[in-house]
């Protein structure tokens, strides 16, 4: 059995020329650990590699227990240039929530 980030997490996204930021904000305290400890840049760019050229860095963010993900190269070229129905990359946040982690015991969960 696995856990997805979706049920650790929620997720914004933003995006600067052809690159997106996703941040991954943490429901508790437990999350955070485990999601720091799981929810590496190998992971990320595995899950966004059918869109994404990378590289993938990951910032901590321990008091709002929260991570922010750059993906480069994910857009398409950028907003201007752009061929894809979401230029912006706001519904990337999906994808992130959706990448699947080893099982965490029930007391991590919210």
């Amino acid at each position: 059995m696995s856990t997805r980030v979706y049920d650790l997490a929620h997720s914004r996204t933003g995006d600067k020329g052809n690159t997106s930021n996703i941040s991954v904000i943490c429901y508790d305290e437990k999350n955070w650990d485990f999601l720091k400890e799981h929810l590496t840049e190998a992971v990320v760019m595995k899950a966004f590699a059918h869109i994404a050229q990378g590289p993938v860095k990951r910032y901590e963010i321990r008091n709002l227990k929260a991570f922010n993900f750059v993906i480069e190269r994910a857009l398409g070229g950028g907003v201007t240039i752009s061929l894809a129905q979401d230029i912006h990359g706001k519904s990337l946040c999906n994808v992130m929530l959706a990448i699947e982690l080893p099982s965490v015991g029930n007391e991590q969960k919210q």
